[in-house]
Formats: structure tokens, C-alpha cells, sequence
């Protein structure tokens, strides 16, 4: 009965105390008259101001309500400050640049291929004024926003194109308009998955085709896509592997071979190549990487890949072949609502010039795969002089080129493995790096971080240095 009463007691005593500290926070007007937020109100909207300070309490009042008390009394002892920083963390752009310091050139976690200066410069001109989107200088009329791409892709891949806004949306489309209710033969070794779900299966379903799947996994023969032509099929497809690898026991038909049969059959070929190489990266260790220009020229009819990966330019699709095929599908009404803007046509037609002048430095990830471990290993030292004592050795190591591409096929490079200073791990250090104020996304590996010099850019080799000697400097 006692310790029944004594519960009881307890109970009333903290309920009481928990009022209390109800009580104790103060209304929105007064936090708002508190010196720091009313200075606040100067900088910025009121409404801002007093959205933060009732997401503030409100999170007091949780904490409090959960007998969270010593929480909430540490957090009202700094309130003001709390509410300034909701404010500036609403107004700081969630998207920022970082430096990317993993190696892996084509990161699509992190933007995949950063842009040459011809494009960024293209972007700035074109930005902030009008522009001859859809309009002919020469005639006076409604002009195609194609020309601003479509004579530059034919130029270098001979044959006319279109772009739209990435790979998957330039593959439903040229199903949707050939294909619809109708079968596309692919080999079942070709249903490929890539990033966030992605997958081929689910885009031909999406696009109104019906799959009919040919093979094995690891083999498949001319004679099955021979064997699976029906007065349904609308289409032979063929993928690229992108982004895994089969190996051992396997086989696919060569591509002279599925160009004989689609044109024996009147059926069109459509490759998805994915990572849109326009130039032969063999001598850089790519042996795999078609190029775009190869396929067309033995004879397949339509091709599809990025923007952004390989090709170094902004995300888009890319559809290039034969023009008949192209003009159809440039007339189908899915290709107005998967167009892209005047900025992604700018940066992709400066980039394209960049190919049809030969300037290959000027796209930073073909600078990238084309730096040998040499090259990087000078920049690495140099990083190294400029930490000023933190201890680091360089080390072989592998780069990747990623996104989606090139599967398996590591660069050789040099890495920066820095050790940790005394009292910190090498983790702490890594999440350090993406926390300050230039973000560094790095590699942890026996207990060093790792710095792949391959994918900072060079204008980004001091930033880096300062950001790593704050990182270690907030350990010692």
C-alpha cells in the first residue's frame, strides 16, 4: 500500500515538474523580441523567422513530453542560436558543390561527368538572357530546338539524332514509337539492371512492347532471335552490358551478325550503348567501350546513350540512326514532354564542339582517364608538401571509371593514403571531410584515408589541402 502511495506521489511530483517546464518555454513573440532573433527579423523574412522559432519549441515540447528534460534544458539554454541556424539551414542550398576525391570518375552519386569550360561558359551566355531556342534567325519563324544538337551528333557519328533528358527516357521512346503492342526480341544475358531500379524489362513494359526473351544467360545464338521472329516482332534489341560482366562459358551474336538478320527480317536493330563513348578509349585500358560511331557504321539502326557519362556532357539521351527511324520519332508526342532546356542543349552542344575540334583536355573526364599513375603521383606529392606534416605515403592504387560503364575495369593511379592523427580514427577523419565547409568525399582502407587524385580537379588541389588540415586539426 505504502509503495503504491509513494508511486503515486512520484507520479504527481514529475507531472508537476514536467508543467513546469511547459511553463518555463517561452511563446514565439517572446523568442521573438529575445535581441539575437529579433536581429534576425532584419536579415530575413518574418515568416521565415517565426516558422523556425515554432519548429523549435515544438521540438522542446516533444522532448519534454518524452521525460526528455535534461535534452530540453540544454537546448532552451541555446534556443536563439537554435532558431538562427534552422533559419540559415532553410536558406542554404541543399545542393553544393564537392570535391571528389574517391577515384571514381563517373560517380553518379555525385553528378557522374563535371562539365568543360566551353559548356559552363555556354550555360552563362545562354542563362540569363533570351535565345534562339525555337527560333530561325534567318527566316523569321518558329524554328527546332534539334539544330542546336542534331547537325554536331551527325557530324560526328553520321547519322542524324535527337536528345532528350537521359538514357532510360531515349530507350522508352524508341520503344513506345516502334514497338508499342507489339515484341521486341532481347537476350536474356541483356536484361540488365542499373542504378535505383532501373530496369530494361520494366521501361518495355512501361513503353507498351512486350518482351520476348531469347537465350541464356550466359549464351545466346543468332539462331534464337532467328528462331523468335513472329509477325509480332517490332524490333531486335541489343544492351550493353554497362555495368556487370559475364565471363567463363558465354557467347553473344556479333553485331554484323544481328545487323544481317534484323535487315533479312525488315525488322529494326536498336543498340542501348549506354555510356556514349565517341572516341576509342582502348589505349586508356577500356577495352570493352563500343563506340557509338562503330555500331551505326555496321549497320544497326538506332542507338541510345547518355549524355553524361562517357561522352563528358550534361544528362540527356541521346538517340542517333537512321533517318527515317529518327523522324518518326522525333514526331511521336512522348518526345515534347522528354525534351530538354535550353541549358542542357547548351552545354551538350559545347561539348560536341569540343569532339568535332578534337580538344579532348577540354572534357574533364577524358582528362581523367587519359592521367597515367605517374601524373597523378607528381599531384599527389604536391598534395602532400602543402599538408604541412600530416603523415601520408603514396601508394598504388586502382581508379574506376563508374557510372554505369566499363564494368571491372579499374585505371592504375596513385592514392594519398593519409594516417589519422593520434586520438582519431580514420573513419571520424573521412566523415569530417564531408563535413566541412568544401565537402571531400574520400576512401577508408586499413585504417588510412584514401585521396585518389585522378578525379579532383586541379583548380581544387589546394581547397582539398586546407579542407584535410582542418579535418586533422580538429582531432589534435
Amino acid at each position: 500500500m505504502t509503495a503504491a502511495r509513494d508511486a503515486c506521489s512520484n507520479r504527481v511530483v514529475a507531472e508537476a515538474a514536467r508543467h513546469q517546464e511547459f511553463r518555463a518555454l517561452p511563446s514565439v513573440d517572446e523568442l521573438l523580441r529575445d535581441g539575437p532573433i529579433s536581429a534576425l527579423l532584419e536579415r530575413f523574412p518574418r515568416t521565415l523567422v517565426v516558422a523556425a522559432a515554432r519548429e523549435i519549441l515544438s521540438e522542446l515540447r516533444v522532448a519534454i513530453a518524452e521525460n526528455r528534460s535534461e535534452e530540453a534544458r540544454r537546448r532552451q539554454e541555446r534556443l536563439a542560436q537554435q532558431v538562427a541556424d534552422r533559419v540559415q539551414a532553410a536558406v542554404r542550398p541543399s545542393l553544393q558543390p564537392v570535391i571528389n576525391a574517391a577515384g571514381v570518375v563517373l560517380h553518379t552519386n555525385l553528378g557522374r561527368a563535371p562539365l568543360s569550360a566551353a559548356a559552363l561558359e555556354a550555360i552563362r551566355e545562354t542563362a540569363g538572357c533570351y535565345s534562339n531556342l525555337e527560333y530561325d534567325l534567318e527566316t523569321g519563324s518558329r524554328g527546332k530546338r534539334d539544330v542546336h544538337a542534331g547537325g554536331l551528333l551527325e557530324r560526328l557519328c553520321g547519322a542524324p539524332g535527337v536528345v532528350v533528358n537521359n538514357n532510360a527516357a531515349a530507350l522508352f521512346l524508341v520503344l513506345h514509337e516502334l514497338a508499342t503492342d507489339g515484341e521486341v526480341i532481347v537476350s536474356r544475358g541483356e536484361l540488365i539492371e542499373i542504378g535505383d531500379g532501373f530496369r530494361i524489362p520494366d521501361i518495355m513494359a512501361r513503353s507498351g512492347a512486350r518482351l520476348r526473351e531469347v537465350g541464356t544467360t550466359n549464351r545466346t545464338r543468332i539462331e534464337d532471335y532467328r528462331n523468335a521472329i513472329t509477325p509480332q516482332t517490332r524490333v531486335l534489341l541489343r544492351v550493353h552490358h554497362s555495368n556487370f560482366r559475364i565471363v567463363g562459358f558465354t557467347g553473344r551474336p556479333a553485331l554484323e551478325e544481328m545487323v544481317q538478320l534484323a535487315q533479312q527480317a525488315g525488322l529494326p536493330l536498336v543498340e542501348d550503348l549506354g555510356s556514349g563513348c565517341l572516341l576509342d578509349l582502348r589505349p586508356y585500358g577500356l577495352e570493352d567501350e563500343p563506340m557509338v560511331q562503330e555500331s551505326l557504321a555496321a549497320g544497326v539502326d538506332l542507338v541510345t546513350f547518355s549524355g553524361d557519362k562517357l561522352l563528358g556532357g550534361p544528362q540527356a539521351g541521346i538517340v542517333v540512326g537512321k533517318k527515317e527511324w529518327i523522324a518518326r520519332i522525333r514526331r511521336n508526342p512522348l518526345f515534347r514532354a522528354l525534351r530538354v532546356d535550353k541549358l542542357t542543349y547548351a552545354a551538350l552542344a559545347a561539348t560536341l564542339r569540343d569532339y568535332l575540334v578534337e580538344n579532348r583536355t577540354g572534357i574533364p573526364i577524358l582528362a581523367m582517364i587519359e592521367q597515367t599513375a605517374e601524373q597523378i603521383r607528381t599531384r599527389a606529392a604536391r598534395l602532400l608538401e602543402l599538408l604541412q606534416g600530416i603523415r601520408g605515403e603514396l601508394v598504388k592504387g586502382s581508379s574506376v571509371v563508374g557510372g554505369g560503364s566499363t564494368p571491372a575495369m579499374d585505371l592504375p593511379t596513385t592514392v594519398l593514403a593519409l594516417s589519422p592523427p593520434k586520438g582519431l580514427s580514420a573513419t571520424i577523419c573521412e566523415q569530417r571531410l564531408r563535413a566541412g565547409p568544401a565537402p571531400v568525399i574520400a576512401r577508408v582502407e586499413k585504417e588510412r584515408v584514401l585521396l585518389d587524385l585522378r578525379t579532383v580537379l586541379p583548380e581544387q588541389e589546394k581547397t582539398l589541402a586546407e579542407m584535410v588540415k582542418l579535418a586533422w586539426k580538429a582531432g589534435s
